[in-house]
């Protein structure tokens, strides 16, 4: 994967193509411009890159990560086969955070729900310490 710049483009649609194509051997190659969102892919066939073609929603499929990539939000990012967005570990991370923030809200909620409870069986006059 390169990401093109105004400074690199040339370099990686040609030479670093050839050298990975006829050097490395490398099975997949994209490129990717973060300015005009420009994604293209090849695929290794014969020894020679071959486009890769783009899917009816602008993904492209690698078969060495067995993964699509595409851009959403402005980013490049990758698919699985279900078309399901791969979280980035950022992503991750702020949904644990979320879903511990929500887990603690429901335990608040709970434990306020009981101490309700307490005070109705309480005034009832059910001792709970005594059942």
């Amino acid at each position: 994967m390169e990401i093109l710049s105004s400074s690199t483009t040339a370099v990686d649609k040609g030479l670093k193509k050839q050298v990975y194509q006829d050097t490395f051997r490398t099975p997949d190659y994209f490129w990717f411009d973060p300015v005009t969102m420009e994604l293209q892919g090849f695929h290794l066939v014969d020894g020679k890159y071959q486009e890769i073609q783009v899917t009816t929603d602008g993904r492209l499929w690698s078969q060495q990560l067995e993964l699509y990539l595409g851009v959403y939000e402005g980013k490049l990012r990758f698919f699985t086969t279900e078309n399901e967005l791969i979280l980035s570990s950022e992503e991750l991370v702020e949904l644990e955070h979320l879903r511990a923030q929500q887990a603690e809200e429901r335990a608040q909620q709970a434990e306020q729900e009981i101490a309700r409870l307490r005070e109705v069986l309480r005034t009832q006059g059910i001792d709970l310490e005594n059942i």
